[in-house]
């Protein structure tokens, strides 16, 4: 039930975050689904109802997997929260917050100039209406768009890599975690497929 903006991946996926009377958060819990090895590991806010060896959370909040926790706390109130569908319960003030978040990574990236933006706009319009009148040619145009964009995509990483920039400068630049951003300029470098 993570939220997940679709530049910056899993560096920054969020979600409502299960938060405690004295202000902590619950660390995971621990499910055994049967006789296997395998035992299931959740930190879904609503796993925290209070039931038998559950602590029960009294608010939520924004969370990422950067790390970065919203200030403002949401009251849950248990009497709304579906039993068989947990998910239905209003989190809108926590994903507001997440969404915040991601404005401000949005705001610390490098920025693109005017005309590449408007390019790359009318491109996909373009593209999106030629998928739909012409599959195709909407399918070879995807495919020479692929060849620009390794082709590109292998330049420019190897000229930011020969920049010796630090990877959290690289991270902050791009809008991912130091790891995130050493793999993508690894693939693109190398000329993997980039599509992940």
């Amino acid at each position: 039930m993570g939220w997940r903006s679709e530049e910056f991946g899993a560096s920054h996926e969020g979600n409502a975050q299960a938060v405690l009377a004295d202000g902590s958060e619950p660390g995971p819990r621990y499910f055994d689904v049967g006789s296997g090895p395998n035992v299931h590991k959740t930190s879904d806010w609503w796993v925290y109802d209070g039931t038998p060896r559950a602590p029960q959370a009294t608010d939520l909040r924004a969370a990422c997997v950067c790390g970065w926790r919203g200030l403002a706390q949401y009251v849950i109130d248990w009497s709304d929260v579906e039993r068989n569908g947990p998910d239905l319960y209003d989190t809108s003030g926590p994903y507001g917050d997440w969404n915040q978040h991601i404005r401000e990574v949005t705001a610390r990236t490098v920025p693109l100039p005017a005309a590449v933006e408007d390019l790359l706009e009318r491109l996909d319009e373009q593209l999106t209406a030629l998928a739909m009148d012409a599959p195709l040619a909407a399918l070879r145009a995807v495919a020479a768009l692929e060849r620009t964009t390794r082709s590109v995509g292998r330049a420019a990483a190897c000229m930011a890599e020969a920049d010796e920039m630090p990877w959290e400068a690289i991270g902050t630049a791009l809008g991912l975690s130091e790891r995130d951003a050493c793999a993508r300029l690894r693939r693109y470098s190398l000329g993997l497929d980039h599509r992940m």
